[in-house]
């Protein structure tokens, strides 16, 4: 890969792991239902006008718009407003590549192979692991919520995986104007008109800040930098890049959040690292093995 093309991967991978420090900045004063609200208007409106619509099936695209954008935010929104650390959730969100896993097993009837099974059962260790040691610095709700998260984000990887070879620029930016509704539908019920009245009439800068980078910086230019690296390399070569990004989350958070693991946490963190990547270099590992055994 050439070095512009891994800054550009890099890039992603910043804007997406300091993603969820910016998700707790603009909790602290907007809710997490209007702020889904205004993320994915944003993110919509005007890009709708100026990038072609994917050539799917409206079914499709709103299935799309209600698991990965809906679905995914309103619980991890709801996770970091109910006691999720930003760092933790940046990692727990990642088993979504285990809830895709399964479920392409369940529908597309994908074999699951020996290394993703036990990558699976390492990373469910890790975080059993932290799990078990919620209390002042995660809460139990938190951590369901965020797994709820990352169960919608696989729905939508397995949507993405039936629609066929898309354009995830076009996917997102049309899938955006689908979950405003729905949020806004979810913030009248959940956090009530006068609520949201007095978090827009006393909007921080730090919120206008948050809403701005989770619509443009993470979600737009995210997407159009990914999109680009998927359509000149391997998905094999690319995807690996996303085992940093809680990385970035995890340190960003310790830096500007003052966030910080205990030590069975921290032995938890890195159980579901290893997990992740058992489960993204198990082959290739397992092909060098028998090489070296056969040489």
């Amino acid at each position: 890969m050439p070095l512009n093309d891994l800054f550009r991967a890099l890039a992603v991978i910043v804007l997406w792991g300091l993603n969820f420090v910016v998700i707790k900045l603009g909790l602290d004063s907007l809710p997490p239902m209007l702020l889904g609200a205004l993320r994915f208007t944003l993110a919509a409106f005007p890009a709708v006008f100026f990038i072609p619509r994917p050539r799917i099936p409206l079914r499709w695209l709103i299935a799309y718009g209600m698991t990965i954008s809906f679905g995914q935010f309103a619980f991890l929104f709801s996770a970091m407003a109910n006691g999720m650390p930003a760092g933790l959730a940046s990692l727990a969100l990642q088993s979504q590549a285990f809830f895709t896993l399964m479920l392409a097993a369940a529908v597309l009837s994908e074999r699951i192979k020996a290394h993703n099974l036990a990558g699976l059962l390492v990373a469910a260790a890790g975080l059993l692991l932290i799990g078990v040691q919620s209390g002042s610095s995660m809460t139990t709700t938190g951590l369901i919520l965020t797994l709820c998260a990352a169960l919608m984000w696989a729905c939508g990887n397995v949507i993405t995986k039936q629609v066929g070879n898309v354009n995830l620029t076009s996917l997102v930016v049309w899938g955006s104007p689908v979950p405003p509704i729905p949020f806004m539908a979810m913030s009248l019920w959940l956090e009530g008109p006068q609520q949201i009245s007095q978090a827009l009439s006393h909007v921080s800068g730090t919120a206008i800040f948050a809403l701005i980078y989770l619509a443009f910086g993470a979600t737009l230019i995210g997407y159009s930098l990914w999109s680009r690296l998927l359509s000149r390399y391997p998905a094999g070569q690319v995807a690996p890049f996303t085992m940093l990004v809680p990385v970035i989350g995890l340190s960003s958070s310790s830096l500007i959040l003052g966030e910080n693991l205990n030590a069975m946490q921290l032995l938890g963190a890195l159980l579901v690292m290893l997990g992740l990547a058992v489960n993204v270099f198990g082959v290739a590992l397992h092909r060098r093995s028998r090489r070296l055994q056969g040489s």
